[in-house]
C-alpha cells in the first residue's frame, strides 16, 4: 500500500536535507528510504533524510531528531540539521519558544532562536557542548600517516569529537593537494573504529579559515562503480549509486577488456552534454548513427555503450 508523506526540503550552509515530522508520517525503514529519496533524479535529491520526533527513553529535550546520510548510515548528529529543525518548528508552528531542546545520538542540544520583529526565523545557534579531545570509541590515539604530497604543508593536526568524530588538519595551501584522495583514504584509517570526518583548514587571514571537509559514510566526491548487465541480449552501463564528479572518466570494458572514456550525468546513463578539453560534446544520443562524430572519443562512447545502430531510448532519455 502507498503512503503519502509530506516533507520539507531545507539546507543549513549547504547542507540541504529531506525533513519529515514522525509525529504526522510514519517512515518505517528511514535508512532504505534516506537512499531512495536522497538520489538527485530518481528522487529527491539530498544529502540525506532527517526525522522530527518527539523524545525517548524520559529525555529531558522538547524533541529528538535521527539523520540517515544518503547512503542510508545513520549519523549521531548535524549542526546545520538541527539549526533547520529549529527553523521548522517554530514557524510550522510546532513549537513557539526561542530555545528548543533537541535529543540527539550524541546527547541533548540546546537551539537558540533569533526571531525577527515579523516572527521569522532569521538564524539558529546550536550550543554543541565542549569539544573532546579523547574519545577512545572513535579514536585510539594512533599515529595518521597522510600521503606523500601533504609532506611539508601539514602545520597541525589534531582529532576532535562534537559527538560526531573529526580530524582536522591545518595546511599552509589547499592548492596542489589531492584533498579527495587523502580524505577518501584517511576516513577509513585503522585509528577510527567509526570512521571519521576529516577536515583540512587553512589560516587565510587573522579572523577567516580556509576549510574543505570529506564526510565520512557520504563521500564529499563520486567515487562510483562501473555496474553492468544485459537487456535484450546487450550490454547495458550505468552506476552504482555512489558518488562521482559529473564529467569524464575510464571504466574497463568488460568485453574487450581495455579502459574506454565515458561521459557520466546521472545514474543509469551516459550522456554527451559535458565540456570536455577536447570540447564541447552539445547533444545527447539515442544511437549510434546520431553521435556526432567530431572524433575518436564519441566513437568509442558509442561503441562502449553497446548502442551500434540500436535505439537507446530508455537509457538515454531524461
Amino acid at each position: 500500500m502507498t503512503q503519502l508523506v509530506h516533507f520539507t526540503k531545507m539546507h543549513g550552509a549547504g547542507n540541504d536535507y529531506i525533513y519529515v515530522d514522525t509525529s504526522l508520517y510514519d517512515v518505517p525503514n528511514p535508512a532504505a528510504q534516506s537512499i531512495a529519496w536522497s538520489r538527485p533524479h530518481t528522487g529527491i535529491g539530498s544529502d540525506g533524510l532527517v526525522l522530527i520526533g518527539r523524545p525517548h527513553d524520559n529525555t529531558q529535550a522538547d524533541f529528538s531528531m535521527r539523520i540517515f546520510n544518503a547512503d542510508g548510515s545513520e549519523a549521531m548528529m548535524c549542526g546545520n540539521a538541527s539549526r533547520c529543525i529549529g527553523k521548522y518548528l517554530y514557524e510550522k508552528g510546532v513549537f513557539h519558544k526561542p530555545v528548543i531542546r533537541l535529543q540527539t545520538l550524541s546527547g541533548v542540544k540546546v537551539l537558540q532562536l533569533h526571531i525577527t520583529a515579523d516572527d521569522k526565523v532569521e538564524s539558529v545557534t546550536v550550543d554543541m557542548l565542549e569539544p573532546r579531545f579523547e574519545q577512545p570509541e572513535q579514536y585510539t590515539g594512533a599515529e595518521i600517516k597522510l600521503p606523500a604530497d601533504f609532506d611539508g604543508h601539514v602545520v597541525a593536526a589534531k582529532f576532535v569529537s562534537m559527538g560526531n568524530p573529526h580530524y582536522v588538519i591545518f595546511v599552509d595551501r589547499m592548492e596542489g593537494l589531492d584533498i579527495a584522495r587523502a580524505g577518501k583514504l584517511l576516513e577509513r584509517d585503522e585509528a577510527f573504529p567509526e570512521r571519521c570526518n576529516i577536515e583540512f583548514a587553512q589560516l587565510v587571514g587573522n579572523d577567516q579559515i580556509r576549510t574543505r571537509v570529506w564526510q565520512r559514510h557520504h563521500p564529499g566526491l563520486w567515487h562510483g562503480r562501473l555496474r553492468h548487465g544485459s537487456r535484450r541480449g546487450k550490454p547495458r552501463f550505468g552506476f552504482a549509486p555512489s558518488r562521482r564528479p559529473h564529467g569524464w572518466w575510464y571504466a574497463r570494458h568488460p568485453m574487450v577488456g581495455q579502459r574506454r572514456p565515458y561521459l557520466y550525468d546521472r545514474p543509469g546513463c551516459i550522456c554527451l552534454r559535458r565540456r570536455h578539453p577536447i570540447g564541447l560534446i552539445g547533444q545527447k544520443a539515442r544511437s549510434v548513427e546520431r553521435l556526432p562524430r567530431r572524433n575518436s572519443l564519441l566513437a568509442t562512447m558509442a561503441e562502449v555503450a553497446g548502442c551500434n545502430g540500436g535505439s537507446r531510448k530508455k537509457q538515454w532519455r531524461k
